[in-house]
């Protein structure tokens, strides 16, 4: 089950959409898996109701794993290019966001069989008032950790783009043609200006001759 698109901003977009690792259900297979060897087994070398105490165990812990299959197909771990979205539960819905513009460090936590498997806990440290936010049962943390970083320098890198070019000026429109041309030369020199911005004001001015 995907993030709902509908809860994105306008022109936002997700750039990872994730669900807790399979580690999330180690505890409720093992106790899945153990019931219906001591199901079997009841059922093979005993009886009276002791084979019915074996499936009456064989069937809680179906429903320990189906219950836990619910909360995994419900939680989300999502980053977009503006924010840091954490979102779980079936009927009550709770979330955590994370603009991106607030997210100050992202560390990630591994053990020895978490490695092995793909799994961690990932750490964000924001300037929010929660401070630190720690997500458990991430699928493959460092390179989580690496999309955010990823995501937080293209969202910089955007920001600066709008401001600069909002910056940028633009020569008079009924100035002298030579005299804006070396306006721009100038802007260019000192920065102000690309080149690429700097040969398409020209080319502009130069059709007006």
């Amino acid at each position: 089950m995907p993030y709902p698109r509908k809860l994105l901003n306008t022109g936002e977009q997700i750039a990872l959409d994730l669900h807790p690792h399979v580690i999330f259900f180690a505890e409720p297979a093992l106790a899945l898996l153990g019931s219906l060897v001591l199901t079997i087994v009841l059922l093979i070398g005993t009886s009276g109701d002791w084979p019915l105490v074996g499936v009456v165990v064989l069937l809680v812990a179906a429903g320990w794993f189906g219950i836990r299959y619910i909360k995994w197909a419900t939680t989300h771990f999502v980053v977009t290019t503006s924010r840091v979205i954490y979102r779980h539960g079936v009927f009550g819905k709770m979330g955590i966001e994370i603009p991106l513009e607030r997210v100050m460090n992202v560390n990630f936590d591994q053990s020895f069989w978490e490695r092995i498997v793909g799994a961690g806990d990932l750490v964000i440290e924001s300037g929010g008032k929660d401070g630190q936010s720690r997500f458990a049962d991430i699928r493959k943390p460092e390179m989580v950790q690496n999309m955010i970083h990823a995501q937080m320098h293209a969202w910089e890198e955007s920001r600066s783009g709008r401001v600069v070019q909002a910056a940028t000026p633009m020569p008079p429109p009924v100035a002298d043609v030579p005299a804006q041309l070396d306006k721009l030369d100038d802007l260019r020199k000192r920065g102000v200006i690309t080149d690429a911005e700097f040969t398409a004001q020209k080319a502009k001015l130069l059709d007006k001759m």
